[in-house]
């Protein structure tokens, strides 16, 4: 395919909370150790909205700026000294969106390689790019800080939503006993995906219960430390993605509890934070995806001209898994 206009179709948002408006920006060129994708799905996280909002001190954005982490696409161009990618190549991983780099809420977008990884055959690019910063982030929860292991008690507190219908189907390729905490509406769809037992946290409260887990990842962050001792084993491991959104979670740590809190781009650019991490990763992760042990849930899909209404469906707090920009 031969790249014919200079220019590209980009949501451009200018203000913290302001609405994103559609403009013609020169279409970017890969630089070294970059590759030009032409983007043809992106995915919609809780922290574009954050940056959206200027609420995540934590993920920097100068605006004004193309927002979008999240993407699947074709390879258009390659920079100096990137062997790995081939004009044609079909990819997905993260763009930017954060700290100054150009987002996925456009055509095109100029991409370190290291943060791609080759699109599983199976996957349609609606599928693939509701993956990366969801998978990356169950990934390192379950797999890099909490080693997950064979027979393990696993609890995933949001079982339905976006990194918790992944950290679910991850942690049974793993060979762990499941257990999804999810709404009544969503019991079906988390026993869907491979849970071995569900609850619904509006008729029970698993910190009272009498099961003791092995690993409780908790992307909700409704309880308390306190809480999460009282049915953890003694040698249990708590990660906590995101960090905890009520104030209770504070008290005292004992041995028993590995506190683990995930919160992507802490004080670190986007490519010394996750380029090894998704080099390797996403490769395993796609290979768990091509062998159908992941597979992502979308729930809505919203053209480019729509994102703000994908955003605000976001922020509703009701998606089931992923939410998806479609922008080709």
């Amino acid at each position: 395919m031969t790249i014919s206009s200079p220019t590209m179709r980009a949501l451009v948002l200018e203000a913290a909370d302001a609405p994103f408006v559609s403009r013609q920006l020169a279409r970017p060129l890969p630089g070294p150790g970059q590759v030009l994708v032409q983007v043809h799905a992106s995915g919609v996280n809780p922290l574009d909205s954050k940056i959206r909002a200027g609420a995540a001190a934590h993920a920097k954005h100068p605006l004004p700026a193309v927002l979008g982490m999240d993407l699947a696409g074709v390879v258009r161009g390659v920079g100096a000294g990137v062997e790995r990618w081939r004009v044609g190549d079909e990819v997905y991983g993260l763009a930017g969106g954060v700290a100054g780099l150009q987002g996925s809420l456009a055509e095109y977008a100029a991409v370190d390689a290291d943060l791609l990884a080759r699109k599983p055959v199976n996957l349609s690019m609606r599928e693939a790019a509701a993956l990366p910063l969801i998978a990356v982030t169950a990934w390192e929860g379950l797999v890099d800080r909490a080693r997950v292991q064979p027979g393990q008690k696993v609890l995933v507190h949001g079982g339905a939503g976006g990194v918790g219908h992944v950290a679910v189907q991850i942690a049974k390729a793993f060979g762990a006993e499941v257990t999804g905490v999810c709404s009544t509406r969503n019991l079906e769809l988390v026993r869907s995906i491979g849970a071995d037992h569900v609850i619904d946290y509006t008729h029970e409260d698993f910190t009272r219960g009498a099961q003791h887990y092995d690993l409780i990842l908790d992307t909700v962050g409704s309880h308390g430390l306190l809480d999460y001792r009282r049915v953890l084993t003694p040698r249990g491991a708590l990660v906590i993605v995101g960090g905890p959104n009520k104030g209770n979670w504070i008290g005292p740590l004992t041995g028993f509890i590995e506190a683990s809190l995930l919160s992507p781009f802490v004080s670190q650019g986007l490519k010394s934070m996750l380029a090894e991490l998704t080099k390797e990763d996403l490769a395993v992760l796609a290979q768990l995806m091509q062998d159908g042990k992941v597979t992502p849930v979308i729930d809505r899909r919203y053209p480019l001209a729509e994102t703000a209404a994908a955003v605000r469906y976001l922020e509703a707090g009701h998606a089931r898994g992923k939410v998806i920009i479609n922008v080709d």
